[in-house]
């Protein structure tokens, strides 16, 4: 019995002195201190992975853990950095944004115009689109059938399901100036913000009224809006144009953020998350979502043609869109990853609101109504510090208008004005590019920039030619300041009929076949064509911003004038001096006359209906084009 008790207590003995060392092993190896990437549950990033700058997908429940350190790594100074939203944070927490209920409830709708697809309209519907189309420049009947909440497509890429985004994020005032807009189409602009936004990032909607002067916009509006609690109108006592309409619905907002729609729009799936990450991670940042198309004649949804590109510009400052450079998809681990772009597009941006009033001052005031301001605002950006992103996993859809529906108080001599501003305060020597271009504009009144300058050497700010160099090169690739020589200019004379080619001067853009003229075989004239150094074909009377487009691809169609894009494809054409044809790649097929028509028809070598002599022929040009497009 002695022996018994005497085991028992060396058996309890063991056990507690067991219990004591398992309890100091896991106290001590507790409070062991974590390396980096066990801190925060992240893999080593190997030295090749040292160039990738934008974060890409992951969180917390092994979901690409792989580009979860690539984001914490690239983004680093982010956590130490006090300009930045998320500084602070000793871990950049993720989670996923999307309301996947309401996505998955959105499939489910039925009605005109849901997801996306186009209203089918009447023959009833057809006869009235005119007037139905008169006071908005979009068919407001059309947009009056379809749902306040109706559901979109979603056409971002893949990927973009699956990124999660930061948990903290800044909250947004979103500005909507608007005037004489259709009442649906605001309201639409509206729900879908609510929708498709997670609230606790929606701080407020501002909505500025331009001193409309339409009924329903007045009380109607305002009872409509009552029951959003988050929605403020304020309401202008003149017209002031939309950029200082803009500036006036900033002015009070107290969100961190500001972000800038047009009162026309709708907000895609998730769209806000993608934009407020990249501003918390640099409030020097402003972002852009991806513009889609929404139809202005139906209301379908797509996105732009070329969908993903950076904005830029020509020399007579024309907004352009052009592919992202090899530079730029270097610093890109996947397609969906946040671009740098020199240009925003114009209304559509959001911006860290201290950064964007305070520090930049907003947009310069003496801008006047609308034109030029995102050049103003991009070099600012660009030059005195900041950066500016498109984020393809954010998009917006917007209406083009078939036409101005409003009037611009000043008209062109607004935009004008409000361009050489521009030329003026920020693009230093560069600016004589644009005066070559638009001579016209030399010496007129401009207004007074000196607060403008004041601002550029208080901040700092680089130059044009850093900008061009560092931030822009590929728009002097594509748009570069002298232009090379072209293929051919001049008359363009139809061999078997002593003919001209000439743009017809009735109300409808036209190829026709016509009496040669001298006067309008000079330039400037409607029978002075050029084949440019983009291997584009143009009449000069269009202020060479028109191209002969063939789209169609079938024999007998006619070409027609269509916005020049550079791209070649449809706009791409070949002379070849030798056989004197003009040649369409893409078809295969050659220019040629029927009647007094420019058609499309089957090449064939020696047929003196296809035989056309171009007055002034760059041959060295014309044989490296022929050689690179053999026509037979």
């Amino acid at each position: 019995m002695n022996i018994f008790r005497i085991r028992t207590r060396r058996a309890l003995r063991f056990i507690i002195l067991f219990i004591f060392v398992c309890i100091l092993l896991y106290a001590l190896l507790s409070s062991k201190p974590a390396s980096n990437n066990e801190e925060h549950n992240l893999p080593r990033l190997n030295e090749g992975d040292s160039h990738l700058k934008f974060n890409a997908a992951g969180d917390q429940n092994g979901h690409r853990k792989e580009d979860i350190g690539r984001h914490f790594e690239d983004n680093r100074e982010a956590v130490n950095d006090p300009v930045n939203f998320a500084a602070g944070e000793s871990e950049l927490k993720r989670i996923f944004w999307h309301d996947v209920k309401a996505m998955d409830n959105d499939m489910l709708r039925t009605g005109p115009g849901e997801r996306g697809v186009a209203v089918k309209l009447t023959p009833e519907m057809k006869k009235t689109e005119k007037k139905d189309t008169s006071a908005n420049g979009f068919n407001e009947r059309v947009s009056d059938m379809i749902s306040m909440d109706r559901a979109l497509p979603d056409i971002r890429n893949p990927r973009c399901k699956e990124i999660t985004y930061l948990a903290k994020l800044p909250n947004v005032s979103v500005i909507i100036p608007f005037h004489n807009e259709a009442l649906s189409t605001l309201k639409r602009t509206v729900h879908s913000i609510f929708n498709r936004s997670p609230p606790e990032l929606i701080h407020e909607i501002i909505l500025v009224d331009d001193f409309s002067d339409r009924a329903y916009l007045k009380g109607p509006l305002d009872d409509y809006m009552s029951a959003f609690p988050k929605v403020k109108i304020i309401r202008l006592e003149k017209r002031e144009g939309l950029i200082r309409t803009r500036l006036l619905g900033a002015g009070p907002a107290t969100g961190d953020v500001v972000l800038f729609l047009d009162s026309h729009c709708e907000a895609n799936y998730n769209w806000l998350p993608p934009l407020l990450e990249r501003i918390a991670l640099n409030r020097r940042r402003i972002v852009c979502p991806m513009i889609d198309v929404i139809s202005n004649e139906d209301f379908h949804y797509e996105s732009q043609a070329g969908d993903v590109m950076r904005g830029a510009f020509d020399w007579e400052l024309y907004y352009k869109r052009i592919p992202i450079s090899e530079a730029e998809n270097k610093r890109r681990s996947h397609e969906s990853d946040p671009f740098r772009t020199p240009i925003m597009a114009g209304g559509l941006f959001a911006v860290d609101r201290k950064y964007f009033m305070e520090e930049l001052g907003g947009y310069d005031e003496g801008l006047e109504i609308w034109g030029g301001e995102q050049y103003d605002l991009s070099f600012k950006v660009w030059m005195c510090g900041g950066e500016m992103e498109e984020i393809p996993c954010s998009r917006v859809g917007h209406i083009y208008r078939k036409f101005m529906s409003y009037t611009v108080p000043g008209g062109a001599g607004v935009i004008n004005k409000n361009l050489l501003r521009v030329v003026e305060v920020w693009m230093d020597e560069w600016g004589k590019y644009f005066y070559e271009r638009r001579p016209y504009l030399k010496g007129q009144d401009y207004g007074d920039i000196s607060k403008q300058l004041a601002l550029r050497e208080r901040l700092q700010c680089k130059n044009f030619t850093w900008f061009l160099t560092e931030v822009a090169p590929d728009i002097l690739q594509y748009y570069p300041p002298v232009e090379p020589e072209g293929g051919a200019k001049g008359h363009i004379t139809h061999t078997s009929t002593g003919k001209c080619l000439t743009l017809s001067q009735g109300g409808k853009d036209e190829l026709r076949v016509q009496e040669c003229n001298p006067r309008s075989m000079k330039q400037g004239g409607s029978q002075f064509w050029e084949l440019t150094w983009h291997d584009d074909f143009r009449p000069s009377s269009k202020s060479r911003k028109q191209c002969v487009d063939f789209p169609y691809g079938r024999e007998g169609a006619e070409p027609i004038l269509y916005p020049c894009h550079h791209g070649g494809g449809n706009q791409l054409w070949v002379y070849d001096e030798g056989r004197h044809i003009i040649y369409h790649p893409v078809s295969h097929l050659c220019l040629s006359a029927a009647g007094d028509k420019a058609v499309m028809t089957h090449c064939v070598e020696d047929k003196q209906d296809l035989k056309w002599t171009w007055a002034q022929p760059n041959s060295k040009k014309l044989n490296e084009l022929v050689k690179k497009h053999a026509i037979f």
